[in-house]
């Protein structure tokens, strides 16, 4: 099977400007602290509208911000023109392949019922209401990435409509920045990525009282170095005393089981347990908001007494490693085992631990803060997405959120 291009259906697109009925709906992001005032929207419904709208905020001097489900948006667009993806929601599957090819308003819901029926599935996220596009142009850390990689590692290639207004395939090192490198290369308009032999699952949450929870990451510190890399992990300290380990095991429950059970008995009595065989669909286990991030190299005893006597506060220590450290791509760093996420600003006890032992990067997915983007990256990695950068969009058009800001001229790739 080939992939023709994924048009979407004619007449779709719609522009709205302020005043106009529909506007108020489209402008908003599902971040209720952002309150958007762009200049117009543009609704999207196939490859061509996208390259009229840059075209024409090209023309009118305008800034250009992409969206699609507002997952991604950290900033207010106020003034921009705001292309709105989310009407292009094709998702193709090729089973023979095991390749998705999905348009860019696609969520992971769509991609996980088309591909469920060939037990097939792709490295989604924690929440099947996420959109595709953006979530994989950031990197993509699922809960199949320990066994499979991250989700931009499994993207096979792109159509993108770059800043010169051209709707493109990208080449080998335009592919490259986009496998994790952000939205700030232009708008893609197709992803074609691997799809992966998993249909059961051996998934769910087990939740504790949290009093045994210092001694449960001092195992956990050591027990991650002796589990297969078919088996994903993350423990959660809720902000109502309890202690949550969400765990995906891609096999059978019993030796799924017999994996988790050390890690379980050093927790105390379970106050509920949702582990069981699933289809993979159905295993998302949600997120936490990540209003502090980063990652660690080990749970050192300090950290952990800081982590556990946050007041008020949820926390997830989350287990990396496997393929995610194996394979080389623009996202992440990679070497890093675990990532610290909390969903607010830590007390000055835990700011001081993390600044001991955490290395003070980002992933991008989780980053909020424009100004950090570069921590999302290794600094050789971050001078190839500059200079890629440079190649196609040397103005910087495609500033906005997550800017990789073009490398100077002399140091630019040629396009």
């Amino acid at each position: 099977m080939s992939f023709a291009d994924l048009p979407g259906p004619r007449g779709m697109t719609t522009s709205f400007r302020p005043g106009d009925p529909g506007y108020d709906t489209y402008r908003k992001a599902l971040n209720p602290a952002l309150d958007p005032r762009p200049a117009r929207i543009v609704r999207a419904g196939r490859a061509h509208d996208v390259r009229e709208a840059v075209s024409a905020a090209r023309t009118a001097g305008l800034p250009l911000a992409v969206q699609a489900t507002g997952h991604g948006t950290h900033v207010a667009h106020d003034g921009a023109l705001l292309l709105h993806t989310g009407a292009m929601t094709s998702v193709l599957i090729d089973p023979g392949r095991r390749v998705a090819r999905v348009a860019p308003g696609a969520r992971w819901r769509d991609v996980l019922a088309a591909s469920a029926p060939f037990g097939l599935a792709p490295l989604s996220g924690s929440s099947p209401d996420v959109g595709v596009t953006g979530y994989t142009l950031g990197g993509g850390l699922g809960w199949l990435a320990r066994a499979h990689g991250l989700a931009a590692d499994s993207v096979l290639s792109a159509r993108i409509v770059t800043a010169d207004g051209e709707l493109r395939t990208a080449g080998p090192d335009l592919l490259w920045a986009l496998r994790g490198g952000g939205g700030s290369f232009g708008v893609v308009t197709s992803l074609e990525f691997r799809l992966h032999p998993v249909a059961d699952v051996f998934a769910g949450t087990v939740t504790f009282p949290r009093e045994r929870a210092a001694d449960t990451l001092a195992f956990y510190r050591k027990w991650i170095d002796r589990i297969p890399d078919t088996l994903s992990t993350a423990i959660v300290l809720g902000n109502d005393n309890t202690m949550t380990i969400k765990a995906l095991y891609a096999g059978d429950a019993p030796t799924g089981a017999r994996l988790l059970a050390p890690l379980w008995r050093t927790a105390g009595t379970a106050v509920s347990d949702t582990m069981t065989v699933v289809p993979y669909a159905q295993a998302a286990m949600g997120g936490t908001s990540a209003r502090t991030f980063d990652q660690v190299p080990h749970l050192g005893d300090d950290l952990i007494t800081a982590l556990t006597g946050e007041p008020g506060c949820t926390v997830e220590i989350r287990h990396w490693g496997g393929r995610i450290a194996r394979d080389t791509g623009a996202a992440a760093h990679r070497d890093a085992p675990l990532s610290v996420i909390l969903d607010r600003v830590p007390t000055p006890a835990t700011r001081a631990a993390l600044a001991r032992t955490g290395r003070g990067t980002s992933f991008l997915n989780f980053l909020s803060d424009p100004t950090r983007t570069a921590s999302a990256f290794t600094a050789a990695n971050w001078t190839r997405l500059r200079e890629i950068k440079a190649a196609y969009d040397p103005d910087n058009f495609f500033h906005a959120g997550l800017n990789v800001p073009p490398a100077p001229a002399e140091l630019a790739l040629a396009s």
